[in-house]
C-alpha cells in the first residue's frame, strides 16, 4: 500500500502530537527528540511533524510512501524518463530510519520524495562536517534532512555541509 507523506514543521511538537492524535484519532508511530511521524491508517496518510520554531504552521515537504526498494527505483527511471530531474538517495538515514528515496521539486518548488523505510534508526540522519570541520548536531542534521532546499545544494554532497554552517539546508 502506498500512502502520501505530508511532513510540516512546527512550533511546538507536544502542542502538536496533541492536536493531531485527536484530530486523527490515533498516536505517533514514532515519537523523537524533535520529530514525531504518525501512520494514518484512515485516510491513509504518513504525517510527518518537524520541530522547527519560528517556522510552524509551514510545509516542510511532501512524499509518497512505497512499500519496497524496487518501487522507489523504476520512479526513478519513470520520472527520469519524463525528463525530471531526480537526486536519488540509496540507504540513506533521514528522518530516523534509513531509507532509499528520489527527489523532486515541483514547479512551484515544493519537495516531494518517493521513499522506502528499510530499517529504523536511531538518529535523525547523516552527520555531515560543517565548514568549520565540526560534526553537525542531530538538530543541524535534522535541519539539512527534512529543511527547506537550497539552490544547487543536494543533499550527501559538500554543499550540505555548507547549507547547514549556514542554517539553510536541502531535502
Amino acid at each position: 500500500m502506498s500512502r502520501v507523506q505530508l511532513a510540516l514543521n512546527v512550533d511546538d511538537l507536544d502542542q502538536a502530537i496533541t492536536f493531531y492524535s485527536t484530530l486523527f484519532k490515533t498516536e505517533p508511530a514514532k515519537r523523537k527528540p524533535g520529530y514525531a511521524n504518525f501512520a494514518i491508517a484512515e485516510p491513509p496518510l504518513k504525517l510527518v511533524l518537524i520541530e522547527n520554531p519560528g517556522h510552524g504552521g509551514s510545509l516542510n515537504h511532501l512524499g509518497v510512501e512505497v512499500e519496497s526498494s524496487g518501487q522507489v527505483h523504476s520512479e526513478i527511471a519513470r520520472l527520469s524518463s519524463a525528463g525530471m530531474f531526480t537526486e536519488e538517495q540509496i540507504a540513506t538515514t533521514c528522518c530516523f530510519a534509513t531509507q532509499d528515496k528520489v527527489w523532486v521539486t515541483a514547479p512551484d518548488a515544493e519537495r516531494w520524495e518517493v521513499y522506502t523505510v528499510l530499517s529504523d534508526s536511531e538518529t535523525f540522519g547523516t552527520a555531515p562536517v560543517l565548514a568549520s570541520g565540526q560534526v553537525a548536531t542531530d538538530e543541524q542534521a535534522m535541519a539539512v534532512c527534512c529543511g527547506p532546499a537550497v539552490e544547487g545544494a543536494c543533499c550527501g554532497s559538500t554543499a550540505k555541509a555548507e547549507a547547514v554552517a549556514s542554517t539553510q539546508s536541502c531535502c
